[in-house]
């Protein structure tokens, strides 16, 4: 009889796979939910980066300049810097007029798509991040007082407004920019708490 044999039984081999099989099955929701947290994450400091550079090229070009973000047929959201050219800001109709041209070609956004984008989650309503106590009415995620523009002057100063961006399920992130000095800042809310956070 032998005592000692090489390999593995098939009765072993079955339960093995079985345990890891468990083990997958348990990690992989909040592997999941991690990659879904980190694609939000990545997507808002993206655009927090496309705002920064639209301050930094209105302080530049010592002229005002706004960014434009569109979303294309095949879901590809791209920006475009569009510089003043008449003296009054830049506007929605300056540009289609041809007016307030571009600073350069749009660029894509690589961190939009795959399940992130600009909107809301269903549920109920976050609060709005700009006037606390007020439920956030969820119409038009790219706010920037009654436009879609975000502005910067060339002493940095900037239209005051929101980005949000949602995975389509649970999450929220806002990329909000203030008013007086241009800041950005990036903010998430926590529906269990009511609150945002830095």
């Amino acid at each position: 009889m032998r005592t000692h044999e090489k390999g593995f039984q098939l009765a072993e081999l079955v339960v093995s796979l079985a345990v890891l099989v468990l083990i997958l099955l348990l990690g992989a929701p909040s592997l999941v939910q991690a990659a879904g947290d980190m694609r939000l994450r990545l997507a808002a400091f993206e655009l927090a980066g496309v705002l920064r550079l639209a301050r930094a090229s209105a302080v530049r070009l010592d002229a005002n300049v706004a960014v434009k973000f569109r979303t294309e047929k095949d879901g590809a959201v791209t920006f475009t810097l569009y510089r003043d050219g008449d003296g009054d800001g830049v506007l929605n109709k300056d540009i289609d007029a041809g007016v307030d041209r571009p600073i350069e070609p749009p660029r894509r956004l690589s961190n939009l798509g795959r399940g992130v984008g600009f909107g809301f989650p269903p549920g109920p309503a976050a609060e709005d991040p700009g006037s606390p106590g007020h439920a956030l009415k969820p119409v038009d995620p790219i706010r920037f007082n009654q436009s879609d523009l975000a502005s910067f002057s060339a002493l940095g100063t900037s239209t005051p407004g929101s980005l949000y961006l949602t995975d389509g399920v649970a999450k929220l992130v806002a990329v909000r920019v203030a008013n007086r000095v241009g800041k950005v800042r990036i903010l998430t809310w926590i529906p269990e708490r009511r609150i945002w956070r830095d």
